[in-house]
C-alpha cells in the first residue's frame, strides 16, 4: 500500500529534488564533511571504525544544510564566495555529530537492524560499542562547541541535547501505550526530532549576529520544519517501499510506537477494528500489519497526518517573512516543501 504524493502535499505531484538545495551550499558541505572526518579521529581504533561506519552511511545531511542555508539567508549581502566561515562549518559538523549520536542510541533502544538500506551499527558492532561511541560523539561535539567560543552557542546546544534525551525518554514511556494522545505525540516528536532542526536554523541566525526577532523566527522555522519531517517519516513507516526507505516497513508498529497515523486511527475506529489497533500497539507486533494498514487507510488517518504535516510546513514557510529575498530564502521555502513531498 502506498500513499500518493497528492495526499502528502497540494503543492506539486512531483517530489521536490533535494539536490538543487544542497548545491547552494556544496562548497560549505564539502568542508563540513572534512571537519566531520578530522574530528572523528581518535587513538581508539573502534571509535574510528564505528564512527566512520555510520557517518559515511549516507543520508541527506539536512540539519547541517539547514544551518548553512539559514546563515546565508539571514545575511545574503555579506556572503564572500572566496572564504568559508569556519564557525559555520564547525557548527554544521557539530549538529551532524549530535544527530549521529542520537541514531546510534536510537537503534540500540529500538533494537533496529536496518537503517538507510544497510545493517545498523549495533547489528554490526554490538549494542555496547554503539552506545559508547554515541557517547563519544556527544562529548566530542561539546569539545568542538568550545572552539566556537560562544556562550550563546553552548546555551542553545546544551539545551537541545538535554531536550533530545527527554524526548527519547518520553517516547520510551509511550511505547506500548494505546492511550497516547495526539498532544503527547507532538510534544515527543518536537523534543526528540524537531528540536535539532530548531537549533540548526537558530544557530544560522546566531552565527551571523541577527536580531532577537530574526533569531526567534529562524528557530521557529526549524521547529516546524522538523515536526513536518517527522510526521512524514511516520506516514512513510506505514506506506513506503522498504528498499526505498532503507528500513523495514512497520518498524514503528513492531516497536510499539504510537505515532499519529495509528493514534488518529484508534480515535476514529470502533469495535473489532479499534481492538485490533490497540492490541497491535500494546503487544508491539506487526503480525497483523496488513489489517492495521487497511484500518489506518479506511479511517483517513494517513490523510489526516499528511494535513498536519502540511500545516507545519506552511507555518515554517511563514516564519521566513523576516528574511530579505534571496535564493537562499527560496531554498529554505523549498526545503519545507521537500519535507512533506519526499518519499524516502
Amino acid at each position: 500500500m502506498t500513499i500518493s504524493s497528492t495526499q502528502i502535499s497540494d503543492v506539486s505531484s512531483q517530489a521536490v529534488e533535494i539536490k538543487s538545495i544542497i548545491e547552494l551550499v556544496e562548497k560549505e558541505m564539502s568542508a563540513v564533511n572534512q571537519s566531520i572526518q578530522s574530528n572523528l579521529n581518535s587513538e581508539v581504533a573502534l571509535i574510528n571504525q564505528l564512527g566512520a561506519y555510520i557517518v559515511q552511511a549516507g543520508g541527506k545531511r539536512l540539519r547541517p544544510v539547514a544551518l548553512l542555508l539559514s546563515a546565508k539567508a539571514c545575511n545574503p549581502e555579506a556572503i564572500n564566495k572566496q572564504n568559508l566561515d569556519s564557525n559555520q562549518i564547525l557548527l554544521a559538523a557539530i549538529v551532524e555529530f549530535i544527530h549521529t549520536a542520537t541514531l546510534l542510541h536510537d537503534d540500540v533502544v529500538d533494537e533496529s537492524d536496518m537503517r538507510r538500506g544497510r545493517e545498523t551499527a549495533n547489528e554490526v558492532f554490538g549494542n555496547a560499542a554503539s552506545v559508547l561511541v554515541g557517547d563519544y560523539l556527544y562529548s566530542r561535539s561539546f569539545q568542538m562547541m568550545v572552539e566556537v567560543g560562544s556562550m550563546r552557542v553552548m546555551e542553545i546546544l546544551s539545551r537541545t541535547t538535554n531536550q533530545i534525551a527527554e524526548g527519547e525518554v518520553m517516547q520510551l514511556i509511550n511505547c506500548g501505550s494505546a492511550d497516547t494522545t495526539e498532544q503527547q505525540y507532538m510534544e515527543t516528536i518536537q523534543s526528540k526530532t524537531a528540536i535539532l532542526f530548531e537549533a540548526a536554523t537558530q544557530l544560522g541566525a546566531v552565527v551571523t549576529k541577527q536580531s532577537s526577532t530574526t533569531e526567534s523566527a529562524m528557530a521557529q522555522y526549524g521547529l516546524h520544519l522538523g515536526t513536518a519531517f517527522q510526521l512524514v517519516d511516520d506516514i512513510l513507516d506505514y506506506t513506503a517501499d522498504a528498499a526505498e526507505m532503507g528500513k523495514n516497513v512497520g518498524d514503528d508498529l513492531a516497536e510499539g510506537k504510537p505515532t499519529l497515523p495509528i493514534i488518529n486511527a484508534i480515535e476514529r475506529s470502533e469495535g473489532a477494528d479499534k481492538e485490533l489497533l490497540i492490541d497491535a500497539i500494546s503487544n508491539a507486533s506487526r503480525e497483523n500489519l496488513d489489517s492495521v494498514l487497511a484500518i489506518i487507510e479506511k479511517t483517513g488517518s494517513l490523510a489526516y497526518t499528511a494535513r498536519v504535516a502540511r500545516e507545519q510546513a506552511k507555518l515554517a514557510q511563514s516564519c521566513l517573512n523576516v528574511l530579505p529575498g534571496s535564493k537562499y530564502k527560496s531554498a529554505l521555502m523549498t526545503l519545507a516543501e521537500f519535507s512533506i513531498e519526499r518519499t524516502y
